[in-house]
């Protein structure tokens, strides 16, 4: 076999491959999630941590660059040389999807954590009802407590990477209960594609090369310790969207600081508003009217921001995220991030915050 065909088939091995481990999540769980990615990501954030500004989005910028510059090479040779270009591309894409799955993708196979915590899955409208009261309460109370006057917005007094070192605290709290949430070697940095993170409509991402979790940095800054709780807990090995909303929320009402707390509670309580949107807007215009206004304006801040950064590029890339995380076992895609509601309600039923 010709040099030039071994990567393309390479590439066809691996997809057969994850069509076949997608039946063995316990063998993922244990060999690979608990296993090899444990030193591969302690390494990458043990290396890359002390580096002030983002590694992998300067790679990921420069590759952008020798991808551009190839194709503008080949662009008049195209026609001729279509299938020597073709294996080029499909011989790349074959090395990239081995790295992405060995250095963090093969976390979309493992256990799910349903199961992993004993926590149902479904839930009725009355279990989110009583659900939802209860987070009203609790994040009426945060903000409360912090701002003095329920009329007031939380105005967050730190910066983002005093708020990076605060959120290890909440980790180091739930790890106390469940040692699988242990985070340990921070490497967590302000995207520098914070800008076209923001248009496309994304508060941040995991590299999934450099273990580095990127955060968007030009959002509102109420919800910013939420955010980065989310994308620590994708460091940790949890790929699913939903499962890291709930890991993220979990790991900020532990938190010993009241405003990363009121990030988490808040965040929480809008995804539910938002279930109730969909399934009864009367019930949602009740619960509205028990929310204090204060957080009220935290929510128009965030929905402000983010209405005047709105191009069809955002609504592009969702439909392209959406498919992405299907492919990735997230057969909810884009929805699987407010998914979280069941996980949050199931595990609080028996449960105070």
């Amino acid at each position: 076999m010709q040099r030039k065909y071994i990567l393309p088939l390479f590439f066809l091995i691996q997809i057969i491959f994850l069509k076949i481990i997608r039946f063995f999540p316990e063998t993922v769980e244990h060999f690979y999630s608990n296993g090899i990615y444990v030193f591969i990501s302690k390494f990458s954030r043990i290396v890359l941590g002390i580096i002030p500004f983002s590694v992998g989005d300067c790679i990921y910028f420069i590759l952008i660059l020798f991808a551009l510059k190839w194709f503008w090479t080949k662009r008049k040779s195209w026609k001729q040389e279509w299938k020597n270009n073709l294996l080029t591309i499909l011989s790349v894409l074959s090395i990239f999807y081995f790295f992405f799955h060995i250095l963090w993708a093969l976390n979309y196979y493992r256990e799910p954590l349903f199961e992993k915590m004993n926590i149902e899955r479904d839930y009725t409208d009355a279990d989110l009802l009583v659900f939802t009261k209860k987070l009203i309460a609790k994040t009426n109370a945060i903000q409360s407590q912090i701002t003095k006057n329920d009329s007031l917005k939380v105005v967050f007094p730190y910066s983002q990477n005093q708020d990076f070192e605060m959120n290890q605290n909440g980790y180091k709290n739930i790890s106390k209960e469940y040692v699988f949430f242990t985070y340990s070697h921070l490497s967590i940095k302000k995207s520098l594609f914070s800008l076209p993170l923001t248009y496309m409509g994304f508060g941040g991402y995991l590299n999934p090369f450099t273990n580095e979790a990127q955060v968007n940095y030009l959002g509102p800054m109420y919800s910013f310790p939420m955010t980065a709780n989310h994308e620590m807990a994708h460091q940790m090995g949890y790929a699913s969207e939903s499962e890291c909303n709930f890991i993220g929320f979990m790991s900020s009402i532990k938190n010993d600081n009241p405003y990363v707390q009121y990030s988490g509670y808040s965040i929480a309580l809008r995804y539910c508003l938002g279930n109730w949107q969909v399934r009864n807007e009367k019930i949602l215009d009740q619960l509205l009217k028990t929310v204090n206004p204060g957080i009220l304006k935290n929510y128009k801040e965030s929905h402000d921001f983010w209405k005047q950064y709105e191009t069809p590029i955002e609504t592009g890339f969702h439909v392209f995220y959406d498919r992405f995380l299907k492919i990735n076992q997230q057969k909810d895609g884009m929805d699987s991030y407010s998914k979280f509601v069941n996980l949050m309600v199931n595990y609080y039923k028996e449960r105070e915050f």
